[in-house]
């Protein structure tokens, strides 16, 4: 059976993102105004019926001097990426971006490949026979996941070799979650390591209180978010990007971002930035300061983060990417080390697909990328 695509409004795309128990915060309508130096375009499937069956948030990007675009729907589009006929949804996708100019397409299918629990992770990184996750045999795996990928391949989609393992895609392929749905809280922080656990009593010991901040307080978020990126060492985003997210998602859901900060006799000394779309909770920003790191703050940031995502009838709490390795002497190993002290799951998704729809220019971008 066919389906039909055509531009839809907000107010339509909305509509079928509140009827799903999730999808990526990048793809509701509202994340078009935080990207505001894109172009945006939200796009409706309809079955036979004329019921909305799918969505995308479309995000074009101009080549300098000519009117083609790269078109990119982050972490999307929210469609039905298990069915047997693949190419009725993308294609007509591949047609309608074509005509509106675009070059290339990339997306980002919100399909977990494999999971792998704490436990596991812990036990090979101690006794050091592996490297990497997917040396690892997942305790669970979605054997569809692999299916949906051979589509994707058969339909002409190309996937980097290295496929987002050492963040390589623009999205990270490899996340950390907290699962909370069917959990009590005294189960899920039962399921913290000893230092988790040590450190959130550290931080109540120690007068550590976390409150819930409003957009006047991203500021003191910004001053401590910039000394984070000094300390390691990448370049912060201004002020006036956060603000510009708090207008923008907060106007279409006032939980849709919440600000957290951690005091500790009156100074702020960790921030964060928390980001729901129904019973999905990601931990987006996190900063904190150089100095009274023995009082925890974050530690006791991320506790109420969770309590609170879990009063809000979250199913996932999301701390976001990881790269895959487990090799102590990796940059990247201390992003998993901290993450799997949650006792969560860390989660491989398909990575990020692109769709040559001229070749040269494709492989133009492709080059720029990779000398960036």
């Amino acid at each position: 059976m066919s389906l039909r695509l055509r531009t839809i409004t907000r107010e339509e795309h909305l509509a079928f993102v509140q009827s799903r128990p999730s999808a990526s915060h990048m793809q509701v309508p509202s994340w078009a105004d935080v990207k505001a130096e894109w172009r945006a375009e939200s796009l409706g499937w309809f079955d036979a019926s004329g019921e909305i069956v799918g969505a995308g948030l479309v995000l074009y990007r101009q080549l300098p001097k000519v009117k083609r675009y790269l078109a990119y729907l982050p972490e999307g589009p929210v469609i039905d990426w298990f069915d047997a006929d693949l190419d009725r949804w993308l294609k007509p996708m591949l047609a309608h971006l074509k005509a509106q100019g675009a070059f290339t397409v990339k997306m980002g299918p919100p399909v977990v490949v494999r999971r792998w629990e704490a436990p596991t992770i812990k036990e090979a990184i101690a006794g050091k026979h592996a490297k990497r996750l997917r040396d690892l045999e997942p305790d669970w795996y979605e054997p569809r996941a692999l299916e949906t990928a051979e589509r994707l391949r058969r339909s002409g989609w190309l996937q980097g070799e290295d496929g987002g393992a050492g963040f390589g895609d623009v999205q990270p392929r490899y996340v950390f979650q907290v699962p909370l749905g069917g959990r009590s809280l005294d189960d899920v922080q039962r399921g913290f390591n000893q230092l988790w656990r040590r450190n959130i009593k550290k931080a109540e010991k120690s007068g550590v209180e976390v409150v819930q901040g409003g957009y006047e307080d991203l500021a003191v978020f910004h001053k401590l978010y910039v000394v984070t990126a000094e300390r390691d060492h990448f370049t912060p985003r201004p002020l006036g990007y956060f603000q510009r997210m708090w207008k923008a998602l907060t106007a279409e859901d006032p939980n849709r971002m919440r600000l957290y900060l951690a005091y500790h006799e009156g100074e702020p000394l960790a921030a964060t930035t928390m980001l729901t779309v129904g019973e999905h909770v990601w931990y987006s920003y996190g900063a904190s300061a150089n100095h009274k790191r023995e009082v925890k703050p974050s530690n006791a940031i991320q506790w109420r983060m969770i309590r609170d995502s879990y009063a809000l009838g979250a199913s996932i709490y999301d701390l976001r990417g990881i790269s895959d390795t487990l090799d102590e002497d990796d940059h990247l190993f201390g992003l998993i080390q901290f993450k799997v002290g949650t006792g969560g799951q860390a989660a491989e998704y398909l990575g990020e697909w692109d769709f040559p729809l001229n070749k040269l220019l494709h492989k133009a971008l492709d080059l720029y990328m990779s000398r960036r």
